[in-house]
């Protein structure tokens, strides 16, 4: 009996050591918020609550009116159940697209609209992501940001296949929103474009180039985005100078100059660089007790 307690005795610390190696498991979803990240502990993942999501609102966005109805429409025919596409938003690097998906989520997300940031890297746990939400009365938007893949990455396989041409069906809850600097998420190469032939005096493209744009074609919305002109970037400035509190009709000649020099020294006449303009211009008066 000594031998067999001596031996469970070791066979018990032995279990203790093993647990702690092992990953803590995955937390529980609190559906009570509207907003998650996908997160890994190890080989296992799960939805992680975003108490304070980055909340950006509908009437801030400016110069991207065709862009905001084209995806307000879709998205709200999606929370009514009705049909609606996978949407491609890609163009300019800022000039609204992320910021469009987050103050769509803010609009609707007392409407019932919860939304579902997936890096890039963890794509590959998108079938796992759909069997997690797929019996959720809510309505999930899964946002991919600045998406794009390299030469050997084949992370977007997987994409391909949840938007379509898997045999399981994409749960009627979910829309996925991507964002993207490039029009087709891989990268192209001028030696491609040699793999293209003639067909009965058709121009047919090589392989490489129809896996590239097979991608994107999944989704069912393009929705492009265009550099802004000098007067877009300047109407920008003065609605963020508004907005934070300063007095844009002070000035207005000292601080377009300004704002066009900020813009020259960044390389882009964006809307990231206008609202990042206004917050150094503008100066508040000092509370006093």
């Amino acid at each position: 009996m000594n031998d067999f307690s001596l031996l469970l005795d070791r066979l018990m610390e032995l279990l203790d050591r093993l647990e702690n190696l092992l990953p803590p498991a995955p937390k529980q979803t609190d559906w009570q918020q509207q907003a998650f990240r996908w997160r890994k502990l190890g080989t296992r993942g799960y939805l992680q609550s975003i108490p304070h999501p980055h909340c950006l609102y509908w009437e801030d966005l400016l110069c991207i009116e065709e862009q905001k109805a084209t995806i307000l429409r879709n998205t709200q025919r999606f929370l009514t159940g009705n049909p609606a596409n996978n949407a491609l938003l890609w163009g300019s690097r800022g000039t609204g697209k992320s910021s469009l998906v987050k103050a769509l989520f803010q609009r609707f997300r007392n409407q019932g609209l919860r939304l579902i940031e997936v890096d890039k890297e963890d794509l590959v746990d998108l079938p796992e992501i759909l069997a997690i939400i797929q019996d959720r009365p809510e309505r999930f938007l899964l946002f991919c940001d600045d998406l794009s893949f390299g030469a050997g990455e084949s992370q977007y396989k997987t994409l391909k296949a949840v938007l379509e041409g898997s045999l399981s069906a994409v749960p009627e809850n979910l829309l996925i929103y991507a964002t993207s600097n490039r029009r087709h998420l891989l990268p192209e190469f001028q030696g491609e474009n040699q793999e293209a032939r003639w067909v009965d005096g058709e121009l047919h493209p090589g392989e490489t180039v129809e896996e590239k744009i097979s991608l994107s074609d999944r989704f069912g919305l393009w929705v492009a985005f265009h550099p802004f002109t000098q007067e877009q970037y300047l109407k920008m400035v003065r609605h963020w100078i508004e907005r934070l509190g300063g007095r844009p009709e002070e000035e207005i000649e000292t601080w377009q100059k300004k704002a066009l020099q900020w813009a020259l020294t960044r390389g882009s006449r964006s809307g990231r660089t206008a609202w990042q303009f206004a917050r150094d211009w503008v100066q508040l008066p000092v509370q006093t007790a």
